[in-house]
């Protein structure tokens, strides 16, 4: 029933975009074990996009799970269980295991949760942001099996003056700088603390792939993925806010008030990014899916998510937003799994339509028609998600 990408009529917002990051000249992803669905948006790092038609599993398949890299993708370990973990800074007992002392000393979990980039939707904005140009394919939800990070700090120890953790992986630097880190992002010990945030070494009941971080690696949700470290190694915990690659200026950060879009960034006016805004995608049918002549009523398949809160309803729209139809929304395993919901829209007659996508977090909040809060690297552009279908 999919056909050829049918041009959208929106000019603003999130346009009909299943398929047209593909259209306009991205080349698919061609990569051992990955979908060639998936779409380059960066090749020095590697990134690569899931379009949304290929996110309408229930648990995201690690071939279809997108990749985000800051610096270069080191060589895989040759012993995972030997690999090292050292946890330091303000703790009373400095630790250091193996991935074999963590899976015996401490009991481990699985949970199916959202991974979501800091810049999903970040393509979205007018002008355009800094960054790789994300439509909403950063993210995906996977079953993740690790040890509670809470309980790998409780047996080191906090000292009174924690406050913040910072992470360290194996992933060299661009350049070849060994002096530097491709990447060291940091969070509050309250965030470190959550029982689902995880030090993980399986994804999907399979040991964590190179390409994914493996053997170990941080999983912190409802917060940007770049807080998720890859290949990790150290975390130390400071007394204070840290302040390493990632974490200063513009990157990962927003300005506390509306900025003029394109204009020059205050940098001292900005706070770190933490929880991801509400988002709902449309998974089935794909953009530009034509449909038999005489069809009068379409099935919906989406998922939706909101950083550290819930979704508390989806809804669709086939009139451009004059009105809508509540979606069914499936129940989630555990906190911070994405929400699945289905729905079904009536059409008048044979013709071109597009169909919208909202959902609404816990705390009230609703996806916007289209993005709003400019920032110069384009966080938090979460725009309602449209896919054009075309009847007969």
């Amino acid at each position: 029933m999919s056909g050829a990408l049918i041009p959208s009529a929106l000019a603003q917002g999130a346009p009909a975009s299943g398929g047209a990051a593909q259209s306009s000249g991205s080349q698919p992803l061609d990569y051992p074990g990955k979908e060639k669905g998936l779409v380059v948006l960066g090749e020095r790092p590697l990134v690569a996009e899931t379009p949304e038609h290929l996110l309408d599993d229930e648990t995201t398949p690690i071939s279809k799970f997108f990749i985000r890299n800051n610096g270069q993708i080191p060589e895989a370990a040759a012993d995972p269980d030997a690999w090292k973990l050292t946890v330091d800074g303000e703790v009373n007992n400095r630790l250091e295991l193996t991935l074999a002392e963590l899976k015996s000393r401490f009991q481990p979990r699985t949970y199916r949760m959202v991974l979501e980039c800091g810049g999903n939707g970040r393509s979205f904005f007018q002008p355009q942001a800094r960054g790789n140009q994300w439509t909403n394919g950063g993210a995906g939800c996977a079953e993740w099996t690790g040890i509670p990070l809470a309980e790998v700090l409780q047996a080191a120890g906090l000292k009174d003056t924690a406050k913040y953790t910072a992470h360290y992986g194996a992933d060299p630097h661009l350049s070849g700088d060994t002096t530097k880190e491709a990447l060291s992002r940091g969070m509050p010990i309250a965030k470190a603390m959550e029982p689902h945030s995880l030090i993980v070494y399986a994804m999907n009941g399979e040991p964590l792939p190179n390409i994914h971080g493996g053997p170990l690696r941080l999983v912190i949700p409802g917060w940007p993925g770049s807080l998720s470290h890859k290949w990790l190694t150290r975390i130390t915990i400071r007394d204070r806010e840290h302040d390493g690659q990632g974490m200063t200026g513009t990157s990962y950060r927003v300005p506390n008030k509306p900025m003029v879009p394109g204009g020059k960034a205050d940098e001292k006016d900005f706070r770190i990014l933490e929880s991801m805004p509400v988002r709902s995608i449309i998974t089935a049918p794909a953009n530009g899916t034509k449909l038999p002549a005489g069809t009068r009523e379409v099935a919906l398949r989406g998922a939706a998510w909101a950083g550290d809160l819930t979704v508390s309803r989806v809804d669709v729209s086939t009139d451009a937003g004059q009105t809508w139809t509540q979606a069914t929304l499936a129940p989630t395993r555990n906190r911070y799994d994405w929400n699945r919901w289905t729905a079904t829209v009536g059409l008048q007659s044979d013709g071109y339509y597009e169909i919208w996508t909202r959902a609404t977090d816990s705390n009230g909040r609703m996806q916007p028609p289209v993005t709003h809060d400019w920032n110069p690297q384009g966080y938090g552009g979460n725009a309602m998600h449209r896919v054009a279908v075309l009847v007969g």
